[in-house]
């Protein structure tokens, strides 16, 4: 958070921006300029996160930038430490009310969360939080789900593994390409 404001001190980012936020798949997410070209994009991805740090950050690295549009991922560090698929969706929804307390007017898209080999055993859970976040998502006005899941599996129902680095967990530039392709129509939709 310290290193968020001190660039922030130095540059400071557009307001009504498109903030990308969440885990370190946010984090490494280095192309976002010239993925999106012409759109104000801010990067706070912060690696190790789950759902309910972004909400408990959200004064420090959500609310300052009155972002027009929220991309966040986060979801899969929150499964891997034992959250059930339902205390992820209720995690989302605190992130959702949250931002709505002060950013009533800003736009949310989550991006699912995806299918890492390393933990490839959780695919269930995932699925199901997905499922449920997508369902969630619904209720809310200015709200949307962004499925980059079953555009990451291949023909039997596994992952990719040209989308993943050797640790199988963290993207490839390959898997970029398909989280911007995916991501893209949400940054002109109004």
């Amino acid at each position: 958070m310290r290193k968020f404001a001190a660039a922030d001190a130095v540059q400071p980012p557009p307001q009504h921006g498109v903030l990308f936020v969440g885990s370190s798949s946010i984090r490494f997410w280095d192309t976002l300029a010239t993925d999106f070209p012409g759109q104000p994009v801010i990067n706070r991805g912060f690696g190790g996160s789950e759902v309910r740090d972004s909400t408990w950050y959200a004064d420090r690295i959500v609310v300052p930038y009155a972002p027009r549009l929220i991309v966040f991922y986060a979801g899969d560090n929150d499964l891997a430490a034992g959250r059930s698929p339902a205390q992820v969706r209720d995690d989302f929804v605190a992130f959702v009310q949250r931002v709505r307390k002060d950013l009533p007017d800003t736009r949310i898209a989550y991006i699912s969360i995806k299918p890492s080999p390393s933990r490839a055993q959780l695919m269930p859970q995932m699925a199901e939080a997905n499922r449920m976040i997508r369902h969630a998502a619904s209720r809310f006005p200015k709200v949307d789900f962004i499925d980059v899941y079953s555009r990451m599996l291949d023909a039997s129902g596994k992952p990719r593994p040209e989308l993943f680095r050797e640790d199988q967990l963290h993207m490839t530039r390959a898997g970029y390409e398909i989280w911007r392709d995916a991501v893209a129509p949400e940054l002109t939709r109004k």
